[in-house]
């Protein structure tokens, strides 16, 4: 019986048409990705990684192909299912924080799971406050995204999408707003978490964040041109 990956594309296609010229964002993708990898995502601009990183996390459609998460097809399910996929299967981590400024921490960290209804308020709470304990930003849960550092906004963006509990967390540039300092304490908690056993899927450009992942993969003109594993000792040098 042949294993079960927790992502596989299998000959994934996305083709920008426009008058009559044809613009391929992926160029026949063959991708596994197994629980508890932690791999990076990099290339030159324009390349397609964030294109990429969109179809896994079910935000953009794709020309041709198929992707399975955990064994199920998920590009051919309808609107709603592949909302409550993203929801409760998918964490997200952006570049611009995208947290809503008007919401505490506490409620920007609770926001997605107020759409599911199997959640009572308690079961919410004590989620939150895990969420927000694992990535150490509890003791600022009552202050405005305002009063937090850029390195604090995205911990507290990193609790948001660990709080459901997903399968898979998605990073997209998660350091590129941040100065060195902050972009290291990042990545340090998104190390912290896959020794934990979380799977992280992360676009970045910066060669320092990708060689501290577990796995690159390289794309060029929404080609997959390298998919390397990395010995523990290049990424301990790397974090050093």
């Amino acid at each position: 019986m042949s294993k079960q990956h927790l992502i596989e594309l299998q000959a994934v296609k996305k083709i920008f048409y426009t008058d009559d010229l044809e613009t391929w964002a992926l160029n026949n993708i063959h991708l596994t990705i197994d629980a508890g990898e932690y791999v990076s995502i990099s290339g030159p601009s324009g390349c397609g990684k964030s294109t990429l990183l969109s179809v896994m996390g079910l935000l953009s459609s794709f020309t041709e192909g198929k992707y399975l998460l955990n064994g199920a097809e998920v590009s051919s399910l309808g609107e709603a299912e592949q909302a409550r996929v993203r929801n409760q299967e998918i964490g997200f981590i952006f570049q611009a924080f995208n947290l809503i400024g008007d919401m505490s921490v506490f409620e920007n960290v609770e926001l997605p799971l107020t759409f599911r209804n199997d959640l009572s308020r308690k079961q919410r709470h004590e989620m939150v406050v895990e969420a927000l304990e694992q990535v150490e930003i509890g003791h600022r849960q009552k202050h405005y995204p305002a009063e937090l550092s850029g390195g604090q906004q995205q911990r507290v963006a990193i609790a948001r999408a660990l709080v459901g509990k997903p399968k898979v967390l998605l990073a997209d540039e998660p350091t590129g707003n941040l100065d060195s300092k902050n972009a290291q304490i990042v990545m340090d908690q998104l190390a912290a978490l896959h020794r934990k056993g979380s799977t992280i899927v992360m676009v970045t450009h910066d060669p320092r964040s990708a060689e501290q992942a577990q796995r690159q993969v390289s794309l060029f003109d929404g080609k997959l041109v390298d998919d390397r594993t990395m010995s523990q000792g290049v990424r301990m040098a790397a974090h050093g």
